[in-house]
């Protein structure tokens, strides 16, 4: 059993951002032009569509899992009611009060193919994942770019364990991550500014830090549709927008993905999004961040915290525009 030495950034649970804070935010975001590239896949439909909203993804009996006290925090946890009405969900319209038409998310049945460079690209079905793979409970700090922050008690797995069960070959050097695509079911992707469906991407080594955590659950339970159910990813060291949520397919590859956000503001939304106090965004300071539970002000800290772990894998990439 591996032996974890308590981190420099680490902090008490007393300090995490309450979760009704993290459902309730608003949106602060414009999308810039560009024609949706709309392709649905087919919506479940009658009583096959009745019973899967009955029946949400996510086994109860697996929750909650044993918390893993090498993460910890220096804050405390950002209450269930506030996290669950205060949140980003762009495929259900660009309110921070997004909750309530992200109740239209069907999740069950829910597969997620993983392709690309990979020994053999194959499909698993999410309630297979969830057992596959010991679940584990984790405190992280979530920042915004949008310069607000919570901090949550996430239940997942690392990334690294998806990645080894993938397989990928070692030509792969970024894995690109894609949601769903239903405009029936979410309402936020009928309109023409965004192209769906959304996309993220993370290099092999990113993937491989410990940090990197794909989340399945939250607060003790299954993921609310809120916070990207059944599946989605957490990268505490990177600004919010890179932790995609509700993930359908996960493509290993030697291209670097242009993620959601870059393809329609490349100038504000670049592809490491590393936290960084220094570097403001063009139309506001990232100096400082909003605690949404607590209301306070407070510095942001390079990397979110998170400096001691993943600082040196940018090391070589000086010339990168690493925090935007």
């Amino acid at each position: 059993m591996a032996i974890h030495r308590k981190p420099g950034w680490a902090l008490s649970e007393a300090l995490a951002t309450p979760e009704d804070v993290f459902l309730n935010r608003r949106a602060i975001l414009k999308a810039w032009g560009l024609g949706a590239l709309v392709v649905a896949t087919s919506p479940l439909s009658g009583t096959a569509h009745a019973e899967a909203e009955r029946k949400p993804a996510g086994n109860p009996a697996l929750y909650p899992a044993k918390r893993n006290e090498a993460y910890k925090l220096d804050r405390s946890l950002t209450p269930e009611e506030i996290n669950s009405k205060y949140n980003n969900f762009y495929e259900f319209g660009g309110d921070k009060d997004i909750w309530t038409e992200a109740q239209t998310l069907i999740t069950n049945p829910w597969d997620i193919e993983i392709d690309g460079m990979v020994d053999e690209p194959f499909t698993i079905a999410f309630a297979d994942l969830e057992t596959k793979i010991p679940l584990e409970e984790r405190l992280y700090r979530h920042r915004c770019v949008e310069a607000w922050s919570m901090t949550v008690p996430w239940t997942g797995f690392s990334l690294a364990k998806l990645v080894e069960l993938a397989k990928p070959t070692a030509s792969a050097k970024y894995i690109r991550f894609e949601t769903f695509n239903d405009p029936s079911m979410a309402s936020g992707q009928n309109g023409f500014l965004y192209t769906w469906p959304y996309v993220e991407g993370v290099t092999m080594a990113e993937a491989a830090n410990d940090l990197a955590f794909i989340v399945t659950g939250a607060y003790g339970k299954p993921l609310l549709n809120q916070f990207g159910a059944p599946i989605r990813l957490a990268l505490p060291w990177k600004y919010g927008f890179k932790s995609v949520k509700s993930i359908r397919k996960i493509t290993f590859t030697d291209e670097r993905p242009v993620s959601f956000w870059e393809g329609l503001a490349s100038n504000e939304y670049g592809f490491w999004a590393n936290v960084n106090p220094e570097v403001a965004h063009p139309r506001w300071s990232q100096a400082q961040e909003r605690v949404l539970h607590t209301g306070e002000t407070v510095p942001t800290l390079l990397f979110n915290g998170y400096g001691e772990q993943v600082a040196s894998m940018y090391k070589e990439l000086e010339s990168e525009p690493l925090y935007r």
